[in-house]
C-alpha cells in the first residue's frame, strides 16, 4: 500500500490530536456539520467515519492514561503523536522534555523494527544530557530505556555509556553486542513531582537513545525495603514464540517466551480470574507447563549478570486443566534451596503470585528456583511465568525540590540554556550545574542551592521573583546584565542572604529601605558601585532601624516596670504590718524518708491543704482522673468553684515518694504558661498529695485515641499543641538555672485546658543539671518504653537532647495518630514505620487519616521531617527545643497561610514577619543542625542564630521566672486581699506585655540582628 497523500495525512493527523480532547473534537464535529457541503450524504458518512475511528481510538488512549512514551528523535513535525502500529500504543516526540542532543535514522537497510525506534537522539556535546519528566510524587513507575545503535552515523562505532535516575547510577549501556539494541527497566518510587533520566558519558563514544517509556503501577507491587528494581527477568513458559505486552498487558510489561525440551506445555482457551492485583495477561495465565516426566523435580536456573545482585522473585500460577476428583496437584517451592512457607496448590482459572518478601543474593550468582511435588500429590507441579529484579540502592537523596523547582523556573525565566545546567542542579558533585553553589553533598540529607552567580549572563528584564523561593542562598550575583526594573523587597526578606550584587545593571527606583536596613546589619551590597544611585535617586543617610527602636523603646518600658514592681515589694516586705508564718512542723512518716517536704516547701505555707481538706475537696475521692507516676490523680473542687486535680501517694510506692519530692521541688521554681502549675500540696504523715490546676480537656493521648468522644484535633489544632509543649520544654531547658530535663515526655503527659491550649504535666521523673552544651549526668535510665532516648538508654548519660528524642516521638504520634509501639506493624517503632513509609514519598500514608486530608501538605512535610530529625538515633544531629519551638511556630504559620489562600482570603503577611516560607511545592527533608561553635544554624529558615539570640531569649525566661517569684511574694505577704488584686493586675500585664514581644521568634531574630 502506498504512503497516504498530503491531505489524507493532515486528516489523520487533526482527528488524532482532536479526540484527546473530547469537548474540541464535539465541537469540531459541530462545526463541520454545520458546512453547506457536509448536508449531503457523503458529507454525513465522513463525519459519521470520523467519529466511530475517534471513539475506537478513545477507548484505547483510556487504558494508557498515565503512560508516557517518548519516541526519541523523532522531530515534532513528523506525524507526533502517532499510534505505534504493533501496539497500539500512543508515541510522541521527546522534543519538549530535553534542551539538547541531535536527531538521527537507524540504517535504511537493517532488518524492519518497531516504528519508535527508527528515529534517534545523540548527544556529542556535554557529559550529562538529561530528560525532566513530570510525575506523581509517591506513584509507583515502571521506566523503560531502549537504546538500538543502527549505524546512525555511518561509523559502525557501538556507544557505551550510563544511565542515572536522578543523581543516581542506574545501569551501563553497552552496545557492542547486542546489534538488536538494549532495552533496560527499573520500578521506581519518585520522590519529587519531577523525575530526571540521564545518560552520561564514560568513554570516547556519543550516548543514544531510541525510545524512552513509563507506566504507572500500583503501589503495593514490587515493593523493596529500600531502593528500586532493576528488570532482569520477565518471562512466561510455553512453546509459543509470541512476546506479550501491552495491550495483552495493561501496565505493558514485556513477557518474552520461554520452553525447555524437558517441559511439557499445557494450555486452555478459558480466561482466568487475574484480579490479583498483578493483573497477569490472560494469554500467560492460559499456558503453563509441566515437567515432562511427571515424577521428576522441576528446576529453574538463572545466572545474574553481577553475582553480587540482591534478588527480588514473583512466580504466578493459575491452574489450566480440570482436575478429576482423584486429582490433585500440590507442591513445595524452593529458591536457592530456601524453603517458602507454605505449599501451593494452584486454583482453577484463578492467579496465584508467591514472592519474596525479601532479596536474597544468589551463591555464585547462580539463582536455582525448585518445584517439588508432595507426596499427596497425583500431579506434577505446574508454573505459569516468572519475574525476576536486581535491587538497585539509590544513596544519593535529591536536592531540595523547592530549590530546583526555583532555579528551573530562573533557568526558563532568562534562557539560560546551557548545557551542563540539566538533570539535579547540585548532585552528584562532578555534575554540579555551573556557578552554582550547594551545601552539604553528603547522602544523608538533600542538598540546597546557597550560591547562585549569574554575572555576565545576558540576563533581560526584571530580577525574577522565583529566586526568592532559594530560602538557603547566601550569595547572588547578578551584576554585569540588563536588568531592569525596580529591585525587589523580596531580597531584604530572605534572611540567609549575605551578598547581593547588582551592579552594572540597568535597575531604576530607589534602593529599599528594608534592604539598606539589611546592609546595616552586616548584608553586603552591590548596586551601580559606589554611587549607589538608581535613575537619579541617591540614599544619602542611613536611619536608625525602626525595628531597633521599637526594640530598645520596649526593654527600657519593660525594664522600668520590673523595677517599680520590685521597689512595691520590698516595701511590703519591710512593712511591721508583714507578720511572718512558722514554719510548718509537718513530717513524712519515718518508713518513706528522712527528708521534710517542708524543708523543700517553706514557702508554700498559704498552699498546704491538711488531708480532711483533700478528701473535702476531692468529695472523699469520688472522681479519678487517671493514674501518675506514684499514684492515682482525683478530680477535685476548692472554694467553691476552682476545678483542680489531686495527686495522691500510694502508700506502698517508695519511690513515688522520691518523685513527689522531686515534682515538689521543681514546682516551686518553675513558672510558665506551658507546664501545669501547682496550686499547694498535701504532707501529714501517711497523706502524701499535689494538688495541681484542672486542664478540663484531659490528656493529648485521648484525644488522638478518640476515647474523649469528641471531634477530631485539626491540624492546626495538634500543630498549636506541639508548639505549647516544645515552649514548656524550652523553658526547663534554657529558663531554669540549674536546667532540667523532663525525662518523661509522653502523649500522657500533655494536658488540654478547656481552650485545648497543652501544658507539660507530670514531673516526677525530672532531673537537673548544670547548665553547658557538654555537661551530662549518669542517672539510673528511666523513661517510658517507645519515648526512651536510646542514647540515653545505652550510655546512662543524661542530656537534654535526651527530651528532644522523646519529643520527635511525641510529634510523631501527633501526625500519625499511630501507636508508639505496636507489635502487629512490620515495623513496630513509631520511628521505624515512619522512616519505612516515608521510602512511598506519599505523606497521606504517613498522616492521621481521621484528618481526611484537611492540612497544607507543606507544613506537613515540614512538621513530619523535624519529628524524624528530633528522634534521630544520634544527639548530634538533633536540633535543641529552642530550634524546634521556632520550626513549629513556621509550620502553623505556613498551614495558616495555605489554608487562607484556599479560601481565597488576602494572605499577604506584613514584610517585618515574612520568613520566606515557600508553600508552592512539596519540600524534601531540610538541613536542620546545630553548629559545634556556639551558634545555631537554622537552617530551615536560612538564618544563623548567634548565642546573643538564646541569651535574649533566656532574658524572657529569666524576667518571666521574677515575675512570677514577684507575684507569689506579694500574695504570701500581702494580708490585706484586696489590695494585693491591684498588684496582681499589674503583674499579669507585665507578663502579657513580655509575652507580647517574645512570642514571636522571627521578632527576636529581626531585634537582635539588628543589635549586633
Amino acid at each position: 500500500m502506498g504512503s497516504p497523500g498530503p491531505l489524507q495525512n493532515g486528516v489523520y493527523n487533526t482527528v488524532l490530536l482532536l479526540w484527546k480532547e473530547s469537548k474540541l473534537f464535539l465541537k469540531f464535529l459541530i462545526l463541520l456539520g454545520k458546512q453547506e457541503h457536509m448536508e449531503s450524504p457523503r458529507g454525513i458518512l465522513l463525519v459519521a467515519l470520523i467519529a466511530t475511528f475517534a471513539v475506537i481510538h478513545f477507548s484505547q488512549a483510556e487504558d494508557q492514561e498515565g503512560f508516557i512514551s517518548l519516541d526519541c528523535g523523532l522531530p515534532p513535525s513528523e506525524s507526533s503523536p502517532y499510534i505505534e502500529p504493533d501496539t497500539g500504543l500512543w508515541f510522541s516526540s521527546d522534543s519538549d522534555f530535553i534542551q539538547s542532543g541531535k536527531i538521527g535514522r537507524i540504517d535504511a537497510s537493517l532488518p524492519k523494527t518497531l516504528k519508535s525506534y527508527v528515529t534517534l537522539r545523540y548527544f556529542p556535546e556535554g557529559i550529562r544530557n538529561c530528560y525532566n519528566l513530570s510525575v506523581k510524587q509517591g506513584t509507583n513507575y515502571l521506566m523503560r530505556v531502549t537504546a538500538l545503535y543502527g549505524n546512525y552515523d555511518g561509523l559502525n562505532i557501538t556507544p557505551k555509556f550510563d544511565l542515572y535516575v536522578g543523581p543516581n547510577f542506574w545501569v551501563m549501556i553497552d552496545l557492542e553486542k547486542r546489534i538488536s539494541g538494549q532495552t533496560e527497566e527499573i520500578i521506581y518510587i519518585p520522590r519529587s513531582n519531577s523525575l530526571d533520566l540521564c545518560l552520561v558519558k564514560t568513554g570516547p563514544t556519543t550516548p543514544i537513545i531510541s525510545s524512552l517509556e513509563l507506566r504507572p503501577l500500583a503501589n503495593n507491587l514490587y515493593i523493596t525495603e529500600s531502593g528500586a528494581l532493576k528488570g532482569f527477568k520477565r518471562y512466561y513458559l510455553t512453546s509459543s514464540d509470541t512476546i506479550l505486552s501491552y495491550p495483552n498487558d495493561v501496565s505493558d510489561r514485556i513477557w518474552e517466551p520461554k520452553f525447555d525440551p524437558e517441559w511439557k506445555h499445557i494450555s486452555t482457551t478459558l480466561e482466568a480470574n487475574n484480579s490479583n492485583g498483578f493483573a497477569v495477561p490472560q494469554n500467560v495465565l492460559k499456558t503453563a507447563v509441566v515437567p515432562a516426566n511427571a515424577t521428576a523435580r522441576f528446576n529453574i536456573t538463572e545466572e545474574l549478570d553481577f553475582p553480587g545482585d540482591e534478588i527480588y522473585l514473583y512466580i504466578h500460577f493459575s491452574e489450566v486443566q480440570s482436575l478429576q476428583m482423584n486429582e490433585s496437584r500440590e507442591f513445595d517451592i524452593f529458591w536457592n534451596d530456601q524453603q517458602f512457607d507454605k505449599t501451593i496448590s494452584p486454583e482453577y482459572l484463578k492467579a496465584t503470585t508467591i514472592k519474596s518478601t525479601t532479596p536474597v543474593t544468589c551463591k555464585g550468582g547462580v539463582c536455582n528456583l525448585e518445584l517439588i511435588r508432595t507426596t499427596n500429590s497425583t500431579l506434577p507441579p505446574l508454573l505459569n511465568a516468572i519475574e525476576l529484579y536486581a535491587v538497585v540502592k539509590f544513596h544519593q537523596l535529591e536536592t531540595n525540590e523547592n530549590d530546583v523547582v526555583a532555579i528551573r523556573k530562573i533557568k526558563e525565566r532568562y534562557g539560560l540554556n546551557r548545557i551542563t545546567w540539566q538533570g539535579d542542579p547540585c548532585v552528584p558533585q562532578k555534575f554540579l550545574w555551573d556557578n552554582l553553589n550547594c551545601s552539604s553533598t553528603d547522602t544523608s540529607r538533600p542538598p540546597r542551592i546557597t550560591y547562585l552567580n549569574l554575572t555576565s549572563s545576558g540576563l533581560k528584564g526584571f530580577i525574577a521573583a522565583a529566586i526568592q523561593n532559594l530560602t538557603h542562598l547566601e550569595k547572588l550575583d547578578l551584576s554585569n546584565n540588563n536588568l531592569t526594573g525596580e529591585i525587589p523587597g523580596f531580597l531584604a526578606d530572605m534572611k540567609s542572604l549575605m551578598l547581593i550584587n547588582l551592579s552594572k545593571n540597568n535597575l531604576i527606583g530607589f534602593i529599599p529601605q528594608a534592604l539598606l536596613e539589611r546592609e546595616s546589619e552586616g548584608l553586603t551590597l552591590f548596586v551601580d558601585g559606589e554611587n549607589r544611585c538608581l535613575s537619579g535617586s541617591c540614599v544619602t543617610e542611613k536611619k536608625f532601624p525602626v525595628k531597633t527602636a521599637a526594640f530598645v523603646s520596649s526593654a527600657t518600658a519593660l525594664v522600668i516596670m520590673v523595677i517599680l514592681v520590685l521597689i512595691f515589694v520590698f516595701k511590703k516586705k519591710k512593712s511591721p504590718n508583714s507578720e511572718a508564718l512558722p514554719p510548718s512542723s509537718i513530717k513524712p512518716s519515718a518508713n518513706v524518708a528522712s527528708t521534710n517536704i517542708s524543708e523543700i516547701s517553706i514557702d508554700m505555707k498559704r498552699k498546704k491543704f491538711t488531708y480532711s481538706e483533700v478528701m473535702e475537696m476531692t468529695n472523699n475521692l469520688e472522681r479519678p482522673l487517671g493514674e501518675g507516676g506514684f499514684g492515682i490523680v482525683y478530680h477535685g473542687v476548692i472554694n467553691g468553684s476552682q476545678q483542680v486535680a489531686v495527686k495522691l501517694l500510694s502508700q506502698s510506692s517508695r519511690q513515688g515518694y522520691k518523685e513527689f519530692k522531686a515534682e515538689v521541688e521543681l514546682l516551686l521554681r518553675v513558672h510558665h504558661i506551658n507546664l501545669v502549675s501547682l496550686v499547694g500540696c498535701c504532707d501529714e504523715r501517711d497523706h502524701l498529695a499535689l494538688i495541681y490546676e484542672y486542664m478540663s480537656n484531659g490528656d493529648l493521648k485521648h484525644h488522638l485515641s478518640g476515647k474523649q468522644g469528641s471531634s477530631v484535633l485539626k491540624w492546626s489544632t495538634r500543630l498549636q499543641i506541639a508548639i505549647d509543649a516544645a515552649l514548656g520544654l524550652e523553658y526547663l531547658h534554657n529558663g531554669c538555672r540549674p536546667s532540667m530535663v523532663h525525662r518523661d515526655v509522653k502523649s500522657t503527659n500533655i494536658l488540654l485546658d478547656e481552650k485545648f491550649s497543652a501544658k507539660l504535666a507530670d514531673f516526677g521523673l525530672s532531673r537537673s543539671f548544670q547548665f553547658g552544651d557538654e555537661y551530662h549526668v549518669s542517672t539510673d535510665v528511666a523513661g517510658t518504653p517507645g519515648y526512651l532516648d536510646p542514647e540515653y538508654y545505652r550510655t546512662g548519660r543524661l542530656a537534654e537532647m535526651s527530651d528532644v528524642y522523646s519529643f520527635g516521638i511525641l510529634l510523631l504520634e501527633i501526625i500519625t495518630n499511630q501507636r508508639v509501639l505496636d507489635q502487629t506493624r512490620e515495623k513496630s517503632h513509631i520511628g521505624e514505620w515512619t522512616a519505612f513509609m516515608l521510602n512511598t514519598g506519599d505523606i497521606t500514608g504517613i498522616m492521621d487519616l481521621n484528618l481526611h486530608g484537611d492540612y497544607s501538605s507543606h507544613s506537613a512535610w515540614r512538621a513530619l521531617e523535624l519529628a524524624m530529625l528530633c528522634a534521630n538515633p544520634s544527639s548530634e544531629k538533633r536540633p535543641n527545643m529552642s530550634q524546634v519551638a521556632f520550626e513549629l511556630k513556621e509550620c502553623l504559620t505556613s498551614e495558616i497561610s495555605m489554608k487562607s489562600k484556599d479560601q481565597d482570603m488576602d494572605s499577604q503577611s506584613s514584610p517585618e514577619v515574612s520568613m520566606s516560607c515557600d508553600t508552592k511545592g512539596l519540600p524534601s527533608a531540610r538541613l536542620l543542625t546545630p553548629r559545634s561553635d556556639g551558634s545555631l544554624n537554622v537552617a530551615f529558615t536560612g538564618v544563623r542564630l548567634p548565642e546573643s539570640v538564646i541569651l535574649l531569649h533566656r532574658f524572657h525566661h529569666l524576667i518571666f521566672k521574677l515575675i512570677f517569684i514577684i507575684k507569689d511574694g506579694c500574695s504570701f505577704m500581702q494580708e490585706d486581699r484586696s489590695s494585693f488584686v491591684s498588684i496582681e493586675d499589674s503583674v499579669e500585664v507585665v507578663a502579657l506585655y513580655l509575652d507580647a514581644c517574645f512570642q514571636n521568634c522571627q521578632l527576636i531574630v529581626y531585634v537582635v540582628a539588628s543589635v549586633t
